[in-house]
């Protein structure tokens, strides 16, 4: 039996989301009777497990900083264990939302115009206005560097600027993006496959974590996604473009907004969930791909130093 030690939890805000996607992996791959499952955190005795049980691989359900920026993936490199999804250069890439938009821009991927914050005791408030007047224009979306999930993401026009800044003061610098209206689209990419697209029609302001994870916020998922067949080749496209440039392995999605017959592409993410409410799952459910077949493909290209 291959040994598989399932990692999640971890540090993060999005700790909650990655114990429930890894009970609704370890379901799966316990109807298959091939595997010999073992379950941890990424906690002080983490090397001791690794060391003890010796698995043949590591299937990375860890979400946001310490799971998915490079630094997990540092130590199990180290040990010389295979583990699923992106490598250490991948994710720390990924997870930096001012350093994956340089390259996205650099690479002709359009991305919402931006500029980083760095909190100071005496920044002041009238000469940032400006700043964003000049730059951005309002609303703009002030969101944390290196979170995912949509955790401290604010669509904030002048009136709450100063209060949205100071529920992000913690993070010590964020991005101040120009927001862009329209459809959210997301395109998932699953080895050298593209996988598909689904858009959302969230019910709050827009696909925040609350969108994203609870049943009461009632987004409306869309698929088949009504857009023309070069759009949609279009957008899969440029998340399959995103996913090489940050050499990327396994699945990756691609959060977009498409806002007069452009797509503006938000971030990638490395490790998206695989919870009853997320999309990766929904986009492979519909291209005849079950759950436990993504799971598998997802182990399949299980890697080291990639």
């Amino acid at each position: 039996m291959r040994k598989i030690l399932i990692l999640a939890g971890g540090y993060s805000n999005e700790r909650e989301i990655s114990l429930i996607t890894a009970r609704s992996v370890t379901k799966e791959l316990r109807k298959q009777n091939k595997y010999k499952l073992f379950l941890s955190e990424p906690d002080g005795n983490f090397v001791k497990k690794l060391r003890k049980i010796k698995p043949d691989l590591v299937f990375n359900l860890l979400h946001g900083r310490y799971g998915e920026d490079g630094y997990i993936q540092s130590i199990l490199e180290s040990e010389k264990i295979k583990y699923t999804h992106s490598g250490v250069l991948s994710s720390s890439l990924a997870i930096d939302k001012e350093i994956s938009k340089k390259i996205f821009l650099k690479n002709g991927i359009l991305t919402p115009p931006y500029f980083k914050f760095s909190y100071t005791h005496n920044f002041n408030l009238n000469n940032l206005i400006k700043k964003i007047d000049k730059k951005l224009k309002f609303p703009v979306v002030l969101k944390p560097i290196n979170e995912g999930s949509s955790v401290g993401v604010y669509i904030t026009n002048i009136k709450d600027l100063n209060l949205n800044l100071n529920k992000l003061e913690k993070f010590k610098e964020i991005l101040i993006e120009k927001y862009i209206p329209g459809r959210e689209i997301q395109s998932a990419i699953l080895g050298k496959k593209k996988l598909g697209i689904i858009e959302l029609k969230p019910k709050r302001k827009f696909y925040d974590y609350k969108a994203k994870y609870s049943t009461s916020a009632k987004t409306k998922h869309i698929i088949p996604v009504n857009i023309s067949l070069k759009n949609f080749n279009k957008i899969n496209s440029i998340a399959m473009k995103a996913h090489k440039l940050l050499k990327c392995r396994g699945v990756s999605r691609s959060d977009f907004r498409f806002y007069k017959n452009k797509f503006y592409l938000l971030e990638l993410n490395t490790q998206p969930g695989m919870t009853s409410l997320s999309l990766v799952p929904e986009i492979a459910k519909y291209n005849k791909i079950s759950f436990i077949q993504l799971i598998e493909e997802i182990i399949k290209d299980a890697s080291i130093n990639k």
